[in-house]
């Protein structure tokens, strides 16, 4: 069987770290045929908009695809791509797998923990304005609907993977209404899992938590904007975002991407590590149902990334992007 998968390289150092995530995936031997697709700062003076619709179309014809970093302007310019792929193909759960990886540098070790966020709602719906000149007001939406199915997303995936907790990470103390709405139907889908713990943690007691005691947690639930903050403190746990994974998730589509930037100042010169994007596309592979290569494929990552020789300069090495790439399709042929 062969599988079509939208590829959407993104920009800065994307298209680099897209042509190495083909040639580890090749290596697997998994037919793939990848749709590519331009997106971001490229294409803005043709289309007009850094997210074509024919790029919207092309996903949703696949349901599956996985994308490069792509530059966000802050502060002015464009939404990000990254928010707008989110809502318009209402990509409700975001995945971030933040495990220790030998060979990485981290001050923590068997960090093992998945975050899962809600990715439509809460501030991050963007629903603001300005309040006369000196003023500017953002409005909080968490709804019944997106609470409900986050969770169920996350005590889902724990079941599968064998986790045995979930926490549902919040402000209720203080939000009792939004995050109070969060918490409490978070604990009745809980109720329906009888197989899994469930506990809850305030957010700002979960930050100082993971950095003392990580080890006492598992599988996290968060809304939206605690979810953004806290899964990078996870992936800070593992070495930072250079190395962390990232898919979103609906209820027939999913995106796999990292979650670093586009290091426009990389690209070009073949330097970056690609390890975000192909421990990425490990996700990718599960979720097309072929377990075996995606456990080559991690393991051909940690065999590589532990071995130290053939890495880039951020792991100690001096090899570039492909080079990297080409040493872990060969462990995974060999």
């Amino acid at each position: 069987m062969t599988y079509t998968v939208t590829l959407i390289p993104g920009d800065g150092t994307g298209p680099e770290l897209a042509a190495a995530l083909e040639t580890v995936i090749a290596a697997t031997g998994v037919p793939i045929l990848w749709e590519v697709h331009d997106a971001g700062l490229g294409v803005m003076e043709e289309y007009g908009t850094p997210l074509p619709e024919h790029v919207l179309d092309s996903i949703r014809r696949t349901k599956v695809a996985i994308k490069g970093p792509i530059t966000t302007p802050i502060g002015e310019g464009f939404r990000s791509v990254n928010v707008a792929l989110r809502k318009e193909l209402d990509l409700y759960a975001c995945l971030r797998p933040s495990k220790t990886m030998k060979g990485v540098r981290s001050r923590f070790e068997d960090i093992d923990l998945v975050v899962v966020r809600e990715n439509t709602e809460d501030l991050y719906a963007g629903i603001e304005h300005m309040v006369g000149e000196d003023a500017a007001e953002s409005i909080k939406i968490i709804t019944r609907k997106g609470s409900e199915r986050i969770a169920r997303f996350a005590f889902d995936y724990a079941r599968k993977h064998g986790r045995r907790k979930v926490t549902a990470v919040h402000k209720a103390n203080i939000m009792k209404c939004t995050d109070g709405l969060f918490l409490r139907v978070a604990g009745e889908v809980a109720a329906q899992y009888p197989d899994i713990e469930f506990e809850d943690r305030i957010v700002d007691n979960m930050c100082m938590q993971l950095v003392q005691k990580p080890e006492l947690y598992d599988v996290l639930v968060l809304p939206n904007l605690y979810g953004d903050i806290v899964s990078d403190l996870c992936a800070g746990l593992i070495g930072g975002l250079g190395v962390a994974p990232g898919a979103n998730f609906g209820d027939d589509i999913a995106v796999f991407e990292p979650v670093h930037g586009s290091a426009p100042k990389y690209a070009g010169q073949d330097k970056v590590n690609p390890m975000a994007l192909l421990r990425s596309g490990v996700l990718l592979l599960e979720h097309l149902g072929e377990d075996a290569a995606a456990r080559r494929m991690e393991d051909a990552i940690a065999a590589v990334v532990a071995e130290g020789k053939v890495v880039t300069y951020d792991l100690g090495g001096s090899a570039g992007t492909s080079g990297m790439a080409a040493a872990i399709a060969r462990r995974i042929q060999s």
